[in-house]
């Protein structure tokens, strides 16, 4: 199933300033380390709220998951004129060997400290995604994990 994240609303808004002067969060989404965490079905997004990784509550745990998520790998931007699209894209992820329950994964950048981690965008899968001694695989849309069109 291939999935498309939705971006956090501060994640956007600190990219250019934040609210207040001197809140700017600088993201490089190539150079960074951008990793995505699975959590449970009892973490709700507050897509309008939620700014660091610290909000990601009730992260997965369980065989062949290690806490904070993946790396992602292989990461692309790229612009497409014509259409306006900016695309943002990585390689899938996935977990081998486990065995855990997950409902979204959470996509941030990782500063080593949850509380100035910034969130950029996570998944709903709909239903818990279940796997036991297997493979949890995201398989990122082909039309890219975020896109954002200027108007």
């Amino acid at each position: 199933m291939a999935v498309t994240a939705f971006w956090y609303g501060k994640a956007i808004l600190n990219a250019f300033g934040g609210e207040t002067a001197g809140e700017s969060i600088a993201i490089d989404f190539l150079s960074d380390t951008i990793k995505v965490s699975l959590h449970t079905s009892t973490y709700t997004p507050a897509q309008d709220t939620d700014e660091f990784w610290d909000a990601a509550t009730n992260e997965v745990s369980g065989a062949g998951y290690t806490t904070g998520g993946a790396t992602l790998g292989t990461k692309t931007l790229g612009y497409t004129a014509g259409t306006n699209v900016i695309k943002f894209d990585a390689a899938d992820t996935s977990w081998a060997s486990s065995t855990i329950t997950a409902r979204y994964a959470v996509i941030y950048k990782d500063t080593g400290t949850p509380s100035t981690s910034p969130l950029l965008g996570y998944v709903n899968f709909g239903a818990d995604v279940v796997t036991s001694n297997g493979t949890f695989q995201i398989t990122w849309d082909a039309a890219g994990i975020f896109t954002i069109t200027p108007a």
